[in-house]
Formats: C-alpha cells, structure tokens, sequence
C-alpha cells in the first residue's frame, strides 16, 4: 500500500495530465523558498534533537487540535493544559484513533507526505498502527539525520524566514550563523508594541525603550525605536516584515494627532476605536520606514484569534480557536497607498481569509498599484482547492507577476516539503489547463512554473 498516489492533485483529463506532470517534473525537486513561516528560531540556533512523535507532530500542529478538540477530544489527553496527559506515546494513541478525521483536509494529505516521504513509513496511520508508526519516528527522531539543519539539507530548503517579535533579541539567529551556512533570516513582527490590546503592551513599550535606549513615553522616541530595531533585524538579515492585525484599516493623521493619539494608547486610556486608530496609523507609520529601509510589508489581517477566551486564559495562544472575518481593503488600505503607494520603494504583500475579497477587491488593487502584491491562499485556504479557488479568481485580473509566489506558513517543521509539493502539483495543474483551453503556450507554462514554484517568492521578499 503507498499513502501518496504519483498523480494525486493533477487534473483527470488524460492530455491536460500528461502536461501536468511535464511541468511538476521541472519543479518538484527544485530548491524551496519559505519567505514566511513560524518555525522555532531554537531548531536553527541550537539545531537540538526533537523530543518525541507527539510534541513533534500533534501539539503544535493547530490544524490538528482544531479538528480532535471540535470531535471531544480534550486538550489533556493531547498533552497540553491542566491535567495533561504525560505519556507521548498515549498522545500519540488519540490522535491516530481519530486520523480517519482528516480524510479530505490538507492536514491529511501534509501528514501522510510526512509519514511517507520522511520516514519511510507506508501504512496509514489508525490504532492498529499506532505505535509501529511511534516507534519508527521515536527512533529516526534520535539520530543525527533527523536533527533541524540535516531536515532542511534534505528538503532542499534555500532559505527559511522565522517570524519575531519585535522585542525579541535574536540571540538564536546569531546562533544559526555560526559554523552552518543555512540561510535562516527573521521577520520583524511588531504586533505586540503596535496593538494596544495586546497583553502587556504598556509593559512591552517599556522593554522596547529599554532595548533601543529610546523614551518610548513618547511619539517621537516611539518611532525611532521602531526603526532601530528594525535595523538590527536587518543585520540579521531580514527582508520583511509582518503585520497580524485584525483588519486592514490604515490611517494617515497629521503628526500632531498622532501623536495625541499615542498619549493615549501609551496612557492606558484609549477605546477600542482608538486601538483600532492606532493600529491603523502605525501600518502607514511603518510602511514609510519601509520606503526608508526597504523591509517588505506583509499584512495578515481579518482573523478573530483565541475565540474561546477560556482557552486562551488556560493554555494560551494558536490551540485552534482562531476564526477567520470578513474583509475589507478597498477603503481600508486608501489612506496608506494614497500616502505611499507610489513609492517605488515600497512592496506591500496582502493575504486575506476572505476568499470573496480576491475577485472582488486584492486583485483590482494589486493589478494597479505598484507596491502591491497578492501573498497565496493563506491559513484555512492553504489547500488544494484553496489554491484553486486563488488562481481562478485572481489571475484574470492581477496575472501571476502580481503574485508572490508561495510561502508555507508552519510552524510544522515536516510539513514544509508537504505543503511546497501541494502548491507546486497545482500550479501546474493550473497551468496545464491553460494549454488545454488554448490560453497559454505550452512555451509559456514552462517558464511560469517555476516562477510560481519559488521565483516569484525570491522577487517579492528580496531574496
């Protein structure tokens, strides 16, 4: 039995098939590109042995808590929260009772590439495979071969980009350099010294100042922290950063206001509408320190995170309550691209969690202004049919240079090939359909694939 048929994800049609795999074959072993992702900066740094199949594979993974928590299976028997179970191998046991769950989802198809094509394991996981599968990992876990900088040696990876908080002080990164030559790079991700409702941003603005040595009482000294931190991010080498607010609403106020708006925030005494101002004034703040330094802007707007706010007192952030809103970017991002927008320093990548938004409003705005580009289907979309959807609706009117390519966005160190063949399988598919409807040159498709498959990534981030 093999868990991964050779022609899964490619159209049915025989003649649109065969292209497919013409193409996926000039792409399916070339380098993987990942300009956007939240693996643990540590793995690169320390390059540790991971601990177990469990802590490795299904308490990180939110896609998958998601899934075994909306079924009743509780956080403890996964080993996280008050009450967790201890043993890894009995975590292990509840999630293979329950894989049958993720037929049909991407999670299936990322873990079954997994299983196969990193372990070398062919029987699909269940109860009666449960701990042969266990014990396999256990061991390959143990050896040198299966330790972060072998992994991304044997991914093919080119580069990998971390996601860090803007107080974080990247000691792990300084740590990556030394003595390997992977290419690990930070992100810069100020959410936690931007958000007034974030936890502990009057706290956070304090340890901002005392980093930089700039008094962050103030607008002035406020901004210039910002900048300087920015700076040490790109001696890391950074080429990004990332804005996770919870919509797309820019602002453009006179100095003056904004910094009486600061007064504000700083001062614990704001509303919701003036946190929301705030927000909205920094993303424009920052995309001038952009034009200034030429960090590329990426904006992850429209999730409602920790939905169950029991959850998140207990055991805190991404166990899977995070649901996407509705988005809006016409209106919303008008203040900043009429500030900015023309700048030819700028690159603005947008990703959204409302697929009604890609015909509607992203690929108008991208196929117009300069500095915009579409990042790929994102999060709950980040799936066959989510790329499907992206390419039908955005294409037509954006093209694929106005696109950024692919970036896989885990956390989940094995999933990364998983995911970059999912996306490369169809894009070809994509293309391939194409040439059959006599849209595209057989010529052509061949020298889009691989601008889909890691170019476009490179061009976008500055790579």
């Amino acid at each position: 039995m093999t868990l991964l048929h050779p022609d899964r994800l490619f159209p049915v049609d025989p003649t649109t098939r065969a292209i497919a795999r013409s193409l996926f074959a000039t792409v399916e072993t070339a380098p993987i590109v990942s300009p956007h992702g939240h693996t643990d900066p540590a793995w690169w740094g320390e390059n540790p042995a991971f601990g177990d199949p469990a802590s490795l594979l299904v308490q990180p993974d939110h896609y998958v808590l998601r899934m075994l928590v909306s079924q009743g299976v509780t956080y403890a028997e996964l080993g996280i929260g008050p009450g967790a179970e201890p043993d890894p191998r009995k975590v292990w046991r509840s999630f293979a009772a329950q894989y049958h769950l993720f037929r049909g989802t991407p999670s299936r198809l990322w873990f079954d590439h997994a299983l196969s094509e990193v372990f070398g394991i062919h029987a699909r996981l269940s109860p009666e495979t449960a701990d042969a599968a266990y014990d396999a990992i256990d061991a390959a876990l143990k050896t040198e071969a299966f330790r972060p900088r072998a992994l991304y040696e044997r991914f093919g990876i080119e580069v990998i980009a971390t996601t860090d908080s803007a107080l974080d002080d990247l000691a792990q990164h300084r740590a990556a350099r030394d003595g390997w030559t992977g290419r690990v790079i930070p992100t810069y991700r100020p959410d936690a010294v931007v958000d007034p409702e974030f936890e502990g941003f009057a706290a956070n603005l304090d340890r901002l100042g005392a980093i930089t040595g700039c008094d962050t009482a103030t607008w002035a000294g406020y901004l210039e922290a910002h900048r300087l931190r920015r700076a040490c991010f790109i001696e890391m080498g950074a080429t990004a950063t990332d804005h996770g607010h919870p919509t797309a609403r820019t602002a453009d106020l006179a100095q003056s206001d904004a910094a009486a708006l600061f007064d504000r925030v700083r001062g614990g005494t704001c509303s919701a509408d003036d946190a929301e101002l705030f927000r909205a004034q920094m993303l424009t703040e920052l995309a001038r320190m952009s034009c200034e330094d030429g960090l590329v802007m990426q904006l992850h707007a429209g999730v409602h995170r920790n939905h169950n706010t029991a959850v998140f007192r207990a055991i805190g952030r991404d166990r899977g309550f995070d649901i996407p809103t509705q988005g809006a970017f016409v209106d919303a991002l008008k203040p900043l691209l009429n500030a900015v927008g023309m700048d030819p320093r700028l690159r603005l990548i947008l990703f959204t969690l409302d697929e009604d938004t890609y015909a509607r409003e992203l690929a108008p705005l991208a196929g117009v202004w300069p500095c915009l580009r579409l990042g790929p289907p994102w999060w709950f979309h980040d799936s066959f049919e989510g790329m499907r959807r992206f390419r039908q609706l955005a294409t037509e009117t954006a093209g694929f240079a106005n696109t950024a390519g692919f970036n896989d966005d885990t956390r989940a160190l094995l999933s990364i090939p998983a995911r970059h063949d999912v996306a490369r399988r169809v894009d070809c598919a994509f293309l391939a359909e194409l040439v059959t409807s006599h849209r595209l040159d057989e010529d052509e498709a061949f020298a889009i694939a691989p601008q889909l498959a890691h170019g476009l990534a490179r061009a976008a981030y500055n790579l």
